[in-house]
């Protein structure tokens, strides 16, 4: 099983969420990149553009597949990774860490919208089946 840290908020479409202060940075799920193979392009919104929940906000192209990211919540972007647009390569390598998408200002608390890192565990493994 690939890892889900406990700290984090989970999408059914395989994005995470972690809460910084007044925003959050939003990135995709390690069994997501595994799922992709081998990141090629990273496709990121411009600043200040604003997002509604379940949102397409972000592409990524793996060798075998392109993928459209949706956004968590609702927010407007405050900032984006952009050692991604040279270096894809870092979300398959540290898909919670160093290979985030984005930052956001929340509209508001879609929080309970998310899964948990046991809720996000167990739809994993159903979709395994």
């Amino acid at each position: 099983m690939s890892s889900v840290p406990k700290a984090l908020k989970y999408s059914k479409t395989h994005e995470w969420v972690r809460e910084e202060d007044d925003t959050v940075i939003i990135g995709i799920t390690d069994h997501a990149q595994t799922m992709l193979g081998d990141l090629v392009y990273v496709e990121l919104p411009e600043l200040e553009f604003s997002f509604e929940m379940g949102q397409e906000c972000a592409v990524i192209e793996s060798v075998k597949a392109a993928a459209d990211i949706y956004c968590p919540i609702s927010g407007e972007v405050v900032e984006i990774n952009e050692l991604l647009l040279d270096n894809p390569q870092l979300i398959n390598e540290d898909p919670y860490g160093k290979g985030w998408l984005l930052r956001l200002r929340p509209f508001e608390n879609d929080f309970k919208e998310l899964l948990t890192a046991e809720q996000y565990t167990k739809l994993v493994a159903s979709e395994a089946h």
